[in-house]
């Protein structure tokens, strides 16, 4: 144990002796700032084995979706340090401008610091560009559109997901990405995967990222190389490498059901560590016994391949997309 000028003792780096900035209860390792990034590297690089498919002769264009916060700015600077050396690799990060006032300004600047530091090309685009009511609009809106429409979502999340959804997609179609980088760390996954128990939705959790061998039509194939680094650990990683990151929560994202799993997955590690691997590992097991299914000859289990909106021209499962059909209630309510 290192002592502090206080008297309190700080536990060692089980590596060096170093002062310790993590504890990992699920693993029991113990580790300084240094070697708990070394750590974090190696998993991405396992996973970016994994996930990423580079055919030798082939160039490969990889978005990188950012947002100014720590989990796309460490995936962002992991990708450069991994792979971002290969001639047959190049990466091109992006942000979308959701127009909300206080929040996106200062972190679409950090992105942008965050490019300018590792050399890569950025682009961006806003909801205004898309043809959608900025953010802060559409909150003032949805009283209105839930008391004209009882089932049109109550919390700006869902509006804003999928508006910046169809943001990343247009901008990786323009910069003719094959592949789409998602700053997804293991919480992120496991309240997702928690969300779609709780709703019964298998779909959804057959549809998740990584899609390396199960590409989404119509769309580049989404990878998630953060998936097993703890929320908690891709910050301090951020930290350590001194990264220009905005440290702010989206001021409409209070109240949004992601933050009532966000709790829930919280306790049930503290409780039991292990858990979000346990989630995410359960997903994957079920993404593994559909594929096994389909080899032996068994029916897809999925519903039939995504086909273009007539309005937008981007993927869908339904006659018309979410988003053409949250921003024609956004167009009502304005109207009234």
């Amino acid at each position: 144990m290192a002592d502090t000028n206080g008297g309190l003792e700080i536990p060692s780096c089980d590596v060096c002796g170093k002062p310790a900035v993590i504890e990992q209860a699920y693993s029991g390792r113990i580790l300084c700032g240094e070697h708990l990034a070394k750590s974090i590297r190696k998993k991405v690089a396992k996973e970016l084995r994994k996930q990423l498919i580079l055919r030798k002769g082939e160039h490969t264009t990889i978005f990188v979706a950012i947002s100014g916060g720590k989990d796309s700015a460490a995936l962002l600077e992991l990708l450069v340090d991994i792979i971002g050396v290969r001639p047959d690799v190049t990466i091109i990060a992006g942000t979308v401008d959701e127009g909300i006032d206080g929040y996106r300004p200062p972190s679409l600047q950090c992105a942008i610091d965050l490019c300018n530091d590792l050399g890569v090309e950025f682009v961006t685009i806003s909801y205004k560009d898309l043809g959608f009511e900025e953010m802060d609009t559409v909150a003032k809106l949805i009283p209105g559109m839930t008391a004209a429409n009882p089932s049109a979502p109550s919390m700006p999340c869902s509006y804003c997901g999928v508006f910046r959804r169809q943001g990343i997609n247009h901008l990786a179609k323009k910069v003719n990405a094959d592949v789409m980088a998602l700053g997804h760390n293991l919480d992120d996954m496991a309240q997702t995967v928690l969300m779609n128990m709780s709703n019964g939705d298998l779909e959804r959790t057959l549809r998740l990222a990584p899609h390396t061998n199960t590409p989404i039509d119509g769309l580049p194939p989404r990878i998630v190389p953060l998936r097993w680094i703890p929320e908690q650990e891709v910050h301090l990683y951020a930290v350590h490498k001194n990264l220009p990151i905005h440290h702010e929560e989206c001021p409409h994202a209070r109240g949004a059901l992601r933050w009532r799993h966000r709790e829930m997955v919280a306790m049930m590690e503290a409780d039991v560590p292990g858990t979000r691997h346990g989630l995410v590992r359960m997903a994957d097991n079920v993404k593994d016994l559909r594929n096994q299914i389909v080899e032996l000859g068994g029916h897809e289990s999925r519903p039939s391949p995504p086909q273009e909106c007539p309005v937008c021209g981007s993927m869908t499962s339904n006659d018309q997309c979410k988003a053409c059909e949250m921003r024609e209630m956004v167009k009502n309510e304005l109207a009234n």
